[in-house]
């Protein structure tokens, strides 16, 4: 079974320091209708090979699943407590209200099957007309009040129902605007990053503010709305992974844990699932990191589905605040 190595996060309601597993398996199937048994059994697979952090929201659909998975691998003796485990899942947005906030991280949890989550995320800066789905329509989307979101979710912390408070997809300027007013900074923002995205730039900021960053998409989201098969298909990457006698995914995990953020990594194929955490026996040479460095930058995940002429977000720039 695999060792992971983890980070600690900062910004905790209490003096005790969290770790955060850095190599999670992810549970994002797109469209939201992987099958229950299939999410379920890839989990406890996932658990037998050593990994300890899985990421869930409710819009994934994915939370019923992942918590029969951990009452599985109690059962079966694979995990010893459920305190062995760091489970994230996220508010979705049509529940980005501050009266919507406590019910929808109560009903996570009552999926989950948990009393606690190790880390409860806001999944986008905007709020969608409570009941909305994904996708969405245009006249759903809504501009969500930052301050008293946040208040709702520094709440949850307070009562003891995540131990630790996060946000995802948002840019520098989102995340200042956030710590203007929070009580309890973020500790993490999961973004997307991978070597085609390299956020440097919100890299700097968050590290300059304590808040960790967790990668999704880190092998490009190949499949997804959102995804791109930049990553995956790059002839650079290839050819480093070769000179390593690694796989391009091996290439992309390792780049990433060497730039000290933790990683969200979706594969129900059990051999990938073992590859995916066998990064942490060798190193990256100065020359490959060099040429990473160069790989010219695109967003794979512009979400343009909460751009509207009528909406909070008029522009991929303006809902990114420049960062594209």
């Amino acid at each position: 079974m695999a060792t992971i190595a983890e980070a600690a996060l900062a910004s905790s309601s209490t003096d005790k320091t969290m770790s955060i597993p850095l190599v999670g398996f992810g549970t994002a199937e797109f469209p939201f209708t992987s099958t229950h048994e299939t999410a379920k059994e890839s989990v406890v697979h996932a658990i037998k090979l050593g990994y300890r952090h899985f990421d869930t929201a409710a819009v994934y659909q994915s939370e019923q699943p992942v918590g029969e998975a951990i009452a599985e691998a109690l059962r079966q003796g694979l995990i010893k407590s459920r305190h062995e485990l760091f489970i994230t899942s996220k508010l979705w947005i049509a529940n980005g209200y501050r009266h919507l906030v406590l019910s929808a991280l109560q009903n996570t949890l009552k999926n989950l099957g948990l009393e606690y989550l190790d880390l409860y995320l806001i999944h986008f800066p905007v709020s969608l007309r409570p009941g909305s789905g994904f996708p969405c329509e245009k006249e759903d989307i809504a501009a969500m009040d930052y301050e008293s979101v946040w208040e709702a979710m520094e709440e949850c912390q307070l009562l003891g129902l995540t131990k630790s408070i996060g946000v995802s997809n948002f840019s520098c300027k989102k995340l200042q605007n956030l710590l203007a007013t929070a009580k309890i900074p973020p500790a993490v923002n999961q973004v997307e990053m991978n070597p085609v995205w390299q956020q440097k730039k919100l890299r700097e900021f968050c590290e300059e503010k304590g808040i960790h960053i967790t990668a999704y998409s880190p092998l490009g989201g190949k499949g997804t709305p959102w995804g791109t098969n930049l990553v995956m298909d790059s002839q650079l990457l290839k050819e480093i992974a070769t000179t390593n006698g690694k796989t391009v995914a091996q290439v992309c995990l390792r780049w990433l844990y060497e730039q000290r953020v933790s990683v969200v990594v979706k594969s129900y194929n059990k051999e990938r699932m073992k590859e995916n955490l066998e990064i942490f026996d060798w190193k990256l040479s100065t020359q490959d990191l060099h040429k990473i460095e160069q790989i010219p930058q695109v967003r794979g995940n512009p979400a343009e589905y909460f751009v509207s002429k009528e909406g909070p977000f008029k522009s991929i720039e303006e809902l990114w605040d420049g960062e594209v």
